[in-house]
């Protein structure tokens, strides 16, 4: 789909009292550039996504006008990488970059160039990107694209193939192997085989990359909405067993077939993790990912006759090693507990039929509770298929007003002070026993709990 051209006119009398989008932002940034005598495109994964007929979520500018004409150009910009000719400009709530052309001259961190010469050479700029369909550049004025790298054809044909040699390319940026499944598995492109070949034998050298940007890489694939054929991907890439030997340790793991019918641990997780909705939070893709992660390390087979495969511990197991694999991938802590906490609780679904009202409430008063929910949802579509336990908790929710689950305590610490008993920890008992009376609607007042309390506790 070709994009429609762009009224100077919209641009420059934007009104100001709405927020610009980034694609204003990007357009006036082309116009003003091009009013200095710059050269100035859209460049990269926007213009990409413009000929694909979907909506961009940023915008970036390529330009022959060097990081301090840029800053003089758009004083309230940011210079988030100067060295490497990227200023950040933000307007109105939207930020754009805007890059100088250049080229890239050795990359010895595998990361980042050790040095850059800026360019006045639009063609030139290109050659140094990643892939083909990242290369394209639009003039936003005329909606000119210019393709010097093949990459419309590429669109086309959906195919993802590196600019050049694709060894050389991810010599430079050791991450671009992860982005190239990650492009696949979003778009259902194919990836061309001299540059599937390069990710194969390069897979190794991945973790020259930083955790935080294989992290981030990690989670954007599972988000986008092709978890699954990222994941098979990143396997068939060798890039899983680099970044992930845990989820690997799956494959070929045997369940039992009452409970499972669908196959090992890795088929299993592959069947929840096609079922992840794109937008998914992070914390809930991370949770199907590694909900079974410690079925590896506990598998116990089947020792005869009326026995069957056993898992035993595999919950604690796996949500410490949620932990290990969350911190060395640096998530934040709170993210990291929030995985941990789906992972350990995720098999207590089993048991909401049968639990105590007060266990029922506190359960469902887990933070983020609705990732919980949704993660017993995809897991029990993904083996048994049984939704029974998941309605009866939808149920109870709709059912049971808020400050029935979240009641307002009744009596605090001072109060128990008052009656004479002693700080310690009888009161933690004491103050979970009234909790757990006024879930159950046994006591209801303030008078119903200093009842309850002379009864059990000031008698004894």
């Amino acid at each position: 789909m070709r994009p429609s051209p762009v009224s100077l006119a919209a641009v420059i009398d934007f009104p100001h009292n709405r927020r610009m989008t980034p694609r204003q932002l990007a357009d006036k940034i082309c116009h003003t550039l091009r009013e200095a005598s710059h050269q100035a495109y859209l460049v990269g994964g926007c213009v990409r996504d413009l000929e694909l007929g979907r909506e961009p979520e940023d915008f970036d500018v390529s330009t022959d006008a060097h990081p301090p004409r840029v800053q003089e150009l758009f004083p309230e910009s940011l210079a988030i990488g100067a060295q490497y000719g990227v200023i950040l400009v933000v307007e109105d709530g939207a930020e754009v970059e805007v890059a100088t052309f250049r080229s890239d001259i050795g990359y010895s961190d595998g990361r980042h160039p050790d040095r850059v010469v800026f360019s006045s050479s639009a063609r030139e700029d290109v050659t140094r990107r990643d892939f083909t369909i990242n290369g394209l550049l639009l003039d936003p004025v005329t909606s000119e694209i210019f393709d010097y790298v093949g990459g419309r054809a590429d669109l086309r044909a959906k195919i993802i193939r590196a600019i050049g040699d694709p060894e050389a390319r991810f010599r430079e940026d050791k991450l671009r192997m992860v982005r190239a499944v990650r492009f696949s598995a979003r778009f259902g492109f194919a990836i061309e085989p001299v540059t599937l070949t390069a990710i194969i034998k390069l897979a190794p050298e991945i973790h020259a990359v930083s955790a935080e940007r294989l992290r981030d890489e990690l989670t954007k694939i599972l988000t986008e909405g092709a978890a699954r054929r990222g994941f098979e991907l990143l396997d068939e890439t060798g890039l899983l067993r680099e970044i992930l030997p845990e989820i690997v340790r799956m494959k070929g793991v045997e369940q039992p077939p009452q409970f499972h019918p669908e196959g090992d641990v890795w088929i299993h997780t592959l069947m929840l993790l096609e079922k992840l909705r794109a937008g998914a939070s992070s914390t809930l893709a991370w949770g199907a990912l590694l909900h079974d992660v410690g079925k590896p390390p506990t598998f116990t087979p089947a020792a005869g006759p009326g026995t069957r495969i056993r898992f035993d511990g595999h919950v604690d197991v796996g949500a410490r090693m949620a932990q290990e694999i969350t911190r060395r991938l640096r998530f934040p802590n709170d993210e990291t507990d929030q995985i941990a906490s789906l992972v350990a609780n995720h098999l207590r679904f089993k048991d909401v039929q049968q639990m105590r009202p007060s266990t029922l409430k506190r359960f469902v008063r887990l933070p983020h509770f609705e990732e919980h929910l949704e993660l017993h949802r995809i897991d029990s579509l993904s083996s048994h298929g049984n939704l029974e336990c998941y309605d009866f908790v939808g149920r109870f929710l709709a059912e049971t007003p808020p400050e029935e689950v979240r009641p307002t305590r009744l009596i605090s610490g001072d109060d128990l002070k008052a009656l004479g008993l002693e700080p310690g920890p009888a009161f933690k008992e004491i103050l979970g026993k009234l909790e757990d009376a006024q879930l159950e609607g046994r006591i209801r007042s303030r008078a119903d709990a200093l009842e309850l309390i002379r009864a059990e506790f000031l008698k004894r």
